[in-house]
């Protein structure tokens, strides 16, 4: 259930709970939670109802068992996503040709020197 408790657990918490509390005052605490009850069920009534007035009609129309979160299963999202038929760009010959070309004729990046002077940025943090 909630905090580790099953139903018998809870069960003995209450006798014991009934068995401090007394015969005398055991009334009078049922009807402070009773009430209690009545009005959490209120609240809760009344913020749905608000929260449906907030939202207007969109509000029913939301299928909220598809925004469930434990539906989704990571390697059934990860098989769509590599079956999907998505239309791949073509590449023309002609411009990676002219690409590879500009790169090879490119300055080559220098090498490290250890003995060369290391950059120093005055102003990085």
């Amino acid at each position: 259930m909630f905090f580790g408790l099953d139903w018998d657990k809870l069960v003995l918490l209450l006798i014991v709970a009934a068995l401090l509390v007394g015969p005398e005052r055991l009334p009078q605490y049922a009807e402070t939670l009773a009430k209690f009850t009545v009005r959490a069920r209120e609240w809760l009534s009344g913020a749905k109802t608000r929260v449906k007035e907030e939202l207007g009609d969109d509000f029913d129309d939301v299928e909220w068992r598809r925004l469930d979160p434990r539906q989704y299963d990571p390697r059934r999202i990860i098989r769509d996503a590599l079956l999907d038929d998505a239309p791949v760009p073509t590449v023309r010959a002609a411009a990676v040709g002219t690409a590879i070309a500009a790169t090879a004729t490119a300055s080559p990046l220098s090498t490290f020197d250890p003995d060369g002077v290391v950059p120093f940025d005055d102003e990085a943090t």
